[in-house]
C-alpha cells in the first residue's frame, strides 16, 4: 500500500500547481509585419517578390485543384500523370521561392525582428502575432486593436 500512496498524491500535486501557472499575466499583441517591412529601407523589393510568389503559387494551386477534379472524374492515366506533374512542379517552385524569399529578407530581417522585439518588450508584451496571419487564419476571434496593435509604435521606432 505504501507504493501506491505517492501515486495517489501526484494528481493532487499537479492540480495544486496549475492555478499558479495561470496567474502570470502575459500581454498579447499584434503587429502588421507587412507594413513594418514596407517602412524599412529595402523592404519594397522583398514585398514585391512576396506578392509575385503568392500570385504564382495560388495559380499553381488552382490548377492542381482543377486537375484533381478532372483526374477523379475521368480516371484516365494521362490526367493522373498531368496532376502528378503539376504537384511536383508546385513543390519545386515552392522550395525555390522559399530560398529566394529567405535571401531577399536577410538584409532587412534583423532590423525588422529586433525593432519589433524591442518595442514589444518596452511596452510589456510577451507575445506578438502577425496581424494578417492571425486575421486570415481566424486564430483570433476578437482583439481590441486600440490596446493591442503595436504597428504604429514599431513604425515610429524604425524612424529613429
Amino acid at each position: 500500500m505504501k507504493l501506491h500512496r505517492p501515486l495517489l498524491l501526484l494528481p493532487l500535486f499537479l492540480l495544486a500547481t496549475v492555478p499558479q501557472a495561470q496567474t502570470k499575466n502575459t500581454r498579447l499583441g499584434f503587429v502588421n509585419v507587412q507594413k513594418v517591412v514596407a517602412a524599412v529601407p529595402g523592404g519594397g523589393p522583398y514585398l514585391d517578390l512576396r506578392r509575385k510568389v503568392d500570385t504564382d503559387l495560388a495559380k499553381r494551386q488552382a490548377n492542381i485543384q482543377q486537375l484533381t477534379v478532372k483526374a477523379n472524374r475521368t480516371r484516365a492515366k494521362a490526367d493522373a500523370d498531368a496532376l502528378k506533374k503539376a504537384q511536383q512542379s508546385f513543390v519545386t517552385a515552392q522550395k525555390n521561392y522559399q530560398t529566394r524569399l529567405a535571401e531577399s529578407f536577410k538584409p532587412i530581417g534583423k532590423r525588422v525582428d529586433s525593432t519589433i522585439a524591442a518595442v514589444a518588450k518596452s511596452n510589456g508584451f510577451g507575445v506578438l502575432f502577425d496581424y494578417e496571419v492571425a486575421a486570415s487564419s481566424k486564430l483570433v476571434v476578437y482583439a481590441n486593436t486600440a490596446k493591442t496593435d503595436l504597428t504604429p509604435a514599431v513604425l515610429k521606432a524604425l524612424k529613429k
